[in-house]
């Protein structure tokens, strides 16, 4: 299953090195394709626009899904159940269902240009905020409970102890949440095809566009762009690594 899942992008990594056209004969070394990237104001601006779009939702995201994890940790228990399965629904709902649904309330309901990009924002943290509920719930729950009270017993005013107290407590899991916000943000194709104005591209959207036309050069530009992301991946991933064992060997000590 591993070399399932890497080695179709091992592959691509190493064509991303040569000036073959087609995947399937190898020809010298070259960087072109790596040139083509940085210097194609077309590639640059559908590579700034995914990334602002992916930091902004995540932003929005991040927000709203904390605050509704804590609100939600501090509610009844029937209030808490019902939150939590009514936020599992989009996480488990396919994407094209959510897309269709958000075109069609923004645009044809509530008639919202679909040439800003309100209906785009609207879809991707509709589409990152339930996971982020999902990150930070787990570090709430992992929380003593009567912190917050005992700030509030301590003088705290409510806003205070929620900065002060819990918040602190549960950065962590806002961390994850956002990173994992921008992934999805950065990986998704079928809301922001349905959502995004007509001469905005994502990473996504524009990939797939090339795919169906005739200019090699940005297609192999592209494999230039796929092992750029997949190697920030492995770094990002490698530093928490490092930094969670350099913790847990700390706390041993």
């Amino acid at each position: 299953m591993l070399l399932v899942l890497y080695l179709p992008i091992l592959i691509l990594a190493v064509y991303s090195f040569t000036d073959a056209a087609n995947i399937g004969s190898i020809r010298g070394f070259s960087m072109h394709n790596y040139v083509t990237l940085f210097t194609t104001p077309e590639l640059l601006q559908m590579i700034g626009g995914t990334l602002l779009l992916a930091v902004g939702s995540a932003v929005l995201a991040t927000f709203l899904g904390t605050i509704g994890a804590i609100g939600s940790f501090y509610s009844k228990r029937k209030v808490n159940a019902a939150i939590s399965t009514i936020n599992q629904i989009p996480v488990i709902n396919a994407d094209v269902v959510t897309g269709f649904s958000i075109c069609i309330l923004l645009v044809v309901v509530l008639g919202v240009s679909k040439d800003t990009f309100v209906p785009l924002v609207i879809g991707h943290v509709t589409l990152c905020a339930p996971f982020v509920y999902l990150s930070v719930m787990p570090k709430i729950r992992q929380m003593d409970s009567a912190l917050y009270e005992a700030a509030l017993d301590l003088g705290a005013t409510p806003f205070g102890a929620l900065t002060q107290v819990v918040i602190p407590q549960i950065v962590p899991g806002i961390i994850s949440g956002f990173g994992l916000a921008i992934t999805l943000s950065l990986d998704d194709y079928f809301i922001t095809t349905y959502t995004k104005p007509a001469t905005f591209n994502t990473i996504s959207t524009y990939v797939v566009n090339a795919t169906k036309g005739s200019q090699t050069t940005i297609k192999t530009a592209l494999w230039a762009l796929s092992t750029i992301i997949f190697a920030v991946v492995i770094l990002f991933v490698a530093i928490v690594n490092v930094r969670t064992a350099k913790k847990e060997e700390a706390q041993r000590a």
